[in-house]
């Protein structure tokens, strides 16, 4: 299945740890290279380049890692740190690239006087911010963040998707966000695609895939995330998933999610479940929409529960 993000959108890019997100934030950053497919950036192939062809997509295409401290030198400012890419992509020394610093600075909500700090003064939502602030000092097509917010304290977690949401929108870039909570990638994201031990098995607009999940895997996801209100907690329909997640080097036949499926049935094993579109644009592989209770791009969460595995 492809992933496309357009320009002034976002996609989220779920699933749990192992499913393959940070490798996909490489492929496409080309800190990797793949052993199959193509990356293509405003339509041209980028799977091949190197030298200065390379150097000029990196300049288009950057990225914010997970844990913001172990991605800033500790020996330099923040100021020095930010104005790398500046230097490396358009030349001159840190004085020259001062003043794009301030206004970077500012842009992503911080002071300048922090410039001049380190990153062992800065806390772990001012360092995001600072990181955010380097990715975009080249003025990028396409901004990568690679759970951008996991290392953060909830309240800080909050900021930081407010401020992803809110350059996104003054800017019009286009922002792969990639995370394992799917609550966090609703309030960013245009549309949501979910990985599950290296493949997108459901992706669509984002409200769509929330508020109706069309994969048993989608649905496990949802019902990780708690609820706040108690009644509701304990009213809703939850698929709970058992098991180790198999091993990605010699995954099962057929479909891939089967061995912790509480649906799975024999074509899952013997056949990988072909794409189903539905009328909201939602793309599932699964074949509970095309055999056996055959959904047709309903909601899994529509299937009566005496199965084991599911609560109500």
């Amino acid at each position: 299945m492809d992933l496309a993000v357009e320009r002034g959108k976002t996609l989220g890019l779920v699933g749990e740890s192992g499913s393959g997100k940070s490798t996909v934030a490489r492929l496409v950053t080309r800190l990797i290279d793949p052993t199959s497919g193509t990356v293509q950036i405003a339509g041209g192939d980028i799977t091949t380049l190197g030298g200065g062809r390379l150097r000029t997509v990196r300049q288009n295409v950057q990225m914010v890692f997970q844990d913001p401290y172990s991605s800033f030198d500790p020996l330099s400012t923040i100021g020095r740190s930010i104005a790398e890419p500046l230097r490396t992509h358009l030349g001159g020394g840190h004085s020259r690239h001062k003043p794009r610093v301030v206004v970077l600075l500012e842009l992503v909500g911080l002071s300048a006087e922090l410039a001049d700090r380190y990153p062992g003064e800065l806390s772990g939502g001012q360092l995001q911010r600072a990181a955010m602030a380097r990715a975009l000092s080249v003025e990028p097509d396409l901004l990568v963040l690679d759970e951008p917010v996991t290392a953060l304290d909830v309240s800080t977690q909050a900021q930081v998707i407010n401020l992803v949401s809110d350059l996104q929108k003054r800017l019009g870039i286009a922002c792969l966000f990639i995370a394992h909570d799917l609550s966090v990638v609703r309030h960013v994201s245009d549309s949501i695609a979910v990985m599950q031990l290296g493949r997108v098995i459901e992706q669509g607009p984002a409200e769509a895939v929330y508020t109706a999940p069309c994969h048993p895997y989608t649905a496990a996801l949802l019902s990780a995330v708690p609820v706040p209100n108690p009644v509701t907690q304990r009213a809703r329909k939850r698929i709970v998933v058992s098991g180790e997640s198999p091993s990605p080097i010699d995954p099962p036949s057929g479909c891939r999610f089967r061995t912790r499926c509480v649906f799975a049935m024999d074509i899952c094993q013997e056949e990988a479940p072909p794409p189903y579109v539905n009328d909201q644009g939602v793309i599932v592989n699964c074949h509970l929409h095309t055999t056996g209770p055959k959904l047709e791009g309903r909601s899994v969460l529509e299937l009566a529960a005496p199965q084991k595995g599911i609560s109500t």
